[in-house]
């Protein structure tokens, strides 16, 4: 599952987390710079932290681990 891949990582690129959440592409950029997606910058390059998604997934379990 493409979803699993993502989070399997600990970042992700700003159209994929998007497609996480239901957003297109632009929306998705749009969103990270109102700060709705939260996002790290490495020179040029923009990207989101999995740990951060699967938070707002609520793909975690109370501990932090990972749900089954």
């Amino acid at each position: 599952e493409w979803l699993k891949e993502i989070l399997a990582k600990p970042t992700t690129s700003v159209p994929e987390a998007g497609r996480a959440l239901g957003l297109s592409r632009n929306a998705s950029y749009e969103a990270a710079a109102r700060g709705e997606i939260q996002t790290l910058r490495f020179g040029r390059r923009i990207v989101v932290p999995t740990a951060w998604l699967k938070g707002v997934l609520q793909l975690t379990d109370e501990g932090g681990k990972e749900a089954a």
